[in-house]
């Protein structure tokens, strides 16, 4: 077997998002031929891609079929997350990409979604931060159990000096206005204060190198998601809803304003939250409380991504009231959905850097 040989055979593996062959997409390092052992590495554009096994069998079966039968492949892998961004950089210049996580209206579990999306991908080997950006509803700090911590500055080189350092917990960084000031205190501030305050956690926190910072956003649409979109090059939205009509209603105006001329922000996909409920001692029953496959058929309608469905399962909200989320328990049937979603997201988001026009920040015109 000659090297050769074994990129003809690879040729014929298809990464399925891309639409192009592994090596031809330059996907293939550090190929290794000895006798009848094989090993390479296949470079993903995502450590959270769900195509992993795909892919590993397809080049084994390629190998086998097309150079040599009794080859022995050892199908290594590793990730370089691609990235789109079209500005200076000089707003989180080392952040690869920057997920909204939106909701037409409260109550649908949206930070519960952004936190365990967070942890989802960071499990899957991405560098990952939360930014609890809901100034009026925080919630980041009693769901990672941090509340009463403050975060510290930086002291060190001449251009971090005097920025935020996030606080750090299960692997991932997380800055929240809850971090900041008393929770028993109200945020009694009108539009620019909180749109002045979402700039500064932009601008004046460290947030290093991060392969996806998710943004966990107020509900509705308002001055801090344009102050956002704004200020930074977003990669996307993810839009949270649950089955019910209102919750869907509510969707469509989040879908419309990221969808409209003056704003044109990619949405990522939608995931539908509390879609059914499954009793602890009943791990197969699901009951429909609040309607079936609402989220799908919004999907649908608007020809955007189905990123999955999420159980209404009481670990969950004892999870994150005890400041252990979900992706945190030994929880394995809710765990598995919150992975396929934060697969399908970030399989989702590498199409987007592969086939979209680069991110960059918006201007809006009164």
């Amino acid at each position: 077997m000659t090297q050769e040989q074994i990129l003809k055979a690879l040729g014929n593996v298809q990464e399925p998002d891309l639409g192009s062959d592994i090596v031809s997409l330059n996907m293939v390092k550090d190929l290794e031929v000895n006798g009848n052992e094989v090993s390479f590495t296949i470079v993903l554009t995502t450590p959270a891609c769900p195509m992993k096994d795909l892919m590993k069998n397809a080049s084994v079966n390629a190998i086998r079929l097309l150079v040599n039968k009794e080859a022995n492949v050892t199908v290594n892998f590793t990730a370089n997350t691609n990235t789109l961004r079209k500005d200076t950089g000089a707003v989180l210049p080392k952040v690869k990409n920057i997920i909204a996580v939106v909701s037409g209206k409260g109550g649908v579990g949206k930070s519960t979604v952004s936190a365990n999306l967070a942890l989802a991908l960071a499990q899957g080997g991405a560098s990952v931060g939360l930014m609890d950006a809901d100034i009026y509803g925080p919630s980041v700090p009693i769901m990672f159990g941090v509340r009463g911590e403050r975060p510290k500055m930086m002291s060190g080189g001449e251009g971090d000096k005097g920025l935020i350092v996030p606080l750090e917990r299960y692997g991932i960084k997380l800055m929240s206005i809850g971090l900041l000031v008393d929770e028993k205190n109200a945020v009694v501030w009108r539009g620019p204060m909180a749109s002045s305050a979402i700039r500064q956690f932009v601008t004046d926190v460290f947030w290093d190198e991060l392969d996806y910072l998710v943004i966990d956003m107020p509900p509705g649409t308002g001055d801090i998601h344009l102050t956002l979109m704004q200020t930074v090059p977003v990669t996307g939205v993810v839009v949270v809803t649950t089955p019910q009509d209102v919750a869907l209603a509510d969707a469509k105006k989040g879908i419309a304003m990221f969808g409209q001329a003056q704003i044109k922000v990619p949405i990522i996909g939608i995931v539908e939250n509390m879609s059914y409920f499954t009793p602890a001692e009943l791990p197969e029953n699901r009951y429909y409380i609040f309607g079936k496959e609402g989220g799908k058929r919004l999907a649908e309608e608007y020809d955007i991504p189905f990123l999955g469905q999420i159980p209404l399962v009481q670990s969950i909200r004892e999870g994150g009231d005890k400041g252990v989320p979900i992706m945190m328990t030994d929880d394995e049937i809710t765990k598995a959905a919150f992975e396929a979603f934060a697969g399908l997201a970030a399989r989702s988001i590498a199409m987007r850097n592969a086939k979209l026009a680069p991110s960059q920040v918006i201007e809006v015109v009164a």
